[in-house]
């Protein structure tokens, strides 16, 4: 999470994270992945999207590859099944997990996975002193030579020292070769200037050093508060130490390390066959606050073992991203830091696959975007001060991408949100937020129902409006609400939560 200071002082960590029941990832989805990139992915008014998605579905269809359409019920297990692919999950860290302090675990969270080795993948995790108690707050990661890498990143004004380097480099480089990531917690290094822009430069020239590798061969990304410099000496300094400890095992270390308002440590795993391989892809991600689509506020590193060229690697995880990442919201607010990065070994031994709609793909393009969405679920999890996990589905509307602007409308409404933290199934509230997000809309035709609960119909109170079984839905830790508004077809799906008091006390309290 990344927010302005007022004063040098930095947050301190939460407490040990409890062991939780675990829910599935999936929770609420009623939709395959793929039907939310039909959904999402019309978005026609975006020149990328016009660029990337249909070529590709283009090719998807000629391969004749689509699914066809699954109505998995909440928590559907075979939907949780297609993410950790039947792995055994392991309860977050239980000591000196990082975070703020005094934060319960979310009562939404889920268990860490269990994530084997990436072949061609080091990982190892470390102090460099950005709290002020004892904490991990550094990440470094170090790839085999040859590695693949392909990024999406915020789209917000200001953004950072890290998302230019990155964006830069990556451009520069075409994503061949990648050799490094280093990840800090604590500070933003965002609204930071020349200043800030040197720091990370040092840095990066530090590890390529260490690696025997080129400055743009180093993706970097930062967490934390805006408008602070990083003091890339705390990072230098102990970067020797923190290279003796890579590992091909630290998934769940390096989860915890990049944590910061989160309350448990994220993570998903897969595995996908390509032309009779096994490949394997894994995935950690942050973000608890200030989250929204475009990109969702967060960092987020995956690395698969599958041998794919950059520009494929670049197609398939910008499209990705917007039936995930940019489908969850907590508050509405976008970061100056957001990252996604995507790596690929090619150490899995699979042949070397050069264009995203490549038949052999199929099965991996599925899991990828399976990983990617179990990790955006997770977000909003994770929400701060978050008691309920809510999906919100709006049909019969003109376009896609108006269907998805009145989702976000509904999702991002404080009086929505807040009636859901009260348990209160105030359809009314919904309906304001449905005429306020300024898309067509006929009047007399939207619907609202709770799960499977008509509130309204044809827009009127439904006939078989119950208060009794709507307050008791309502009542779950998750729940869908569907909206039609009877125009078109279009369709749209975002995820969020409830606010809460919560809320308020940890961003409130965020500095002190």
């Amino acid at each position: 999470m990344t927010k302005t200071p007022k004063t040098a002082k930095t947050a301190t960590p939460q407490k040990a994270a409890e062991k939780k029941t675990k829910a599935a990832p999936k929770a609420a989805v009623s939709a395959t992945p793929a039907e939310i990139v039909g959904q999402v992915g019309a978005s026609v008014g975006q020149t990328l999207e016009r660029a990337l998605v249909d070529p590709l579905t283009a090719a998807l269809k000629r391969a004749g590859l689509r699914r066809a359409q699954k109505d998995a019920s909440q928590g559907s297990p075979e939907t949780a099944q297609a993410v950790q692919a039947a792995k055994p999950a392991v309860a977050p860290a239980a000591a000196g997990a990082p975070g703020k302090p005094g934060l319960a675990v979310s009562p939404l969270a889920v268990p860490f996975p269990t994530i084997p080795p990436i072949a061609g993948v080091e990982i190892a995790t470390g102090r460099a002193g950005f709290y002020k108690h004892a904490r991990e707050d550094m990440l470094l990661m170090r790839f085999a030579e040859g590695t693949s890498c392909a990024g999406v990143f915020t789209r917000h004004g200001v953004g950072s020292a890290p998302v230019d380097w990155c964006k830069r480099q990556l451009a520069a480089s075409g994503g061949t070769d990648v050799r490094a990531l280093v990840v800090n917690a604590g500070c933003a290094n965002s609204f930071t200037g020349k200043p800030g822009a040197d720091a990370v430069r040092r840095v990066a020239t530090a590890v390529g050093k260490r690696f025997d590798c080129r400055q743009r061969d180093v993706m970097m990304a930062s967490t934390g508060v805006i408008g602070v410099i990083l003091d890339d000496s705390k990072i230098i300094s102990n970067l020797r130490e923190v290279e003796t400890r890579l590992t091909e095992d630290a998934w769940a270390g390096a989860a915890s390390a990049i944590m910061t308002t989160d309350t448990f440590p994220k993570g998903a795993y897969a595995t996908a066959m390509i032309d009779g391989h096994e490949v394997r892809i894994a995935g950690i991600t942050k973000g608890s606050g200030m989250i929204a689509p475009d990109m969702a506020t967060m960092l987020a590193f995956v690395a698969t073992d599958a041998a794919i060229a950059p520009a494929a690697l670049q197609t398939l995880v910008s499209l990705y991203t917007r039936t995930t990442f940019n489908c969850v919201t907590v508050d509405g607010d976008r970061s100056t830091n957001d990252t996604l990065l995507l790596f690929a070994t090619g150490k899995s031994g699979a042949p070397k696959i050069h264009r995203a709609g490549d038949r052999r793909l199929a099965d991996f393009r599925e899991k990828l975007e399976a990983v990617l969405l179990d990790l955006a679920l997770q977000l909003v999890r994770d929400g701060e001060g978050a008691t309920k996990f809510v999906k919100i589905t709006v049909n019969g509307a003109e376009s896609p991408l108006s269907a998805r602007k009145i989702a976000r409308t509904i999702a991002e409404s404080p009086l929505v949100k807040t009636a859901f933290a009260g348990e209160d199934a105030n359809w009314g509230r919904i309906v304001m937020a449905v005429g306020r997000a300024d898309e067509p809309v006929a009047r007399e035709r939207i619907s609202v129902k709770f799960g499977d609960l008509y509130a309204a119909r044809d827009g009127l109170v439904s006939p078989e409006y119950d208060e009794a079984k709507m307050s008791a839905y309502v009542k779950k830790q998750a729940f869908e609400v569907s909206v039609d508004v009877g125009v078109g077809k279009g369709s749209a799906t975002v995820w969020t939560c409830d606010l809460t008091k919560q809320y308020v006390a940890i961003n409130g309290d965020y500095r002190s």
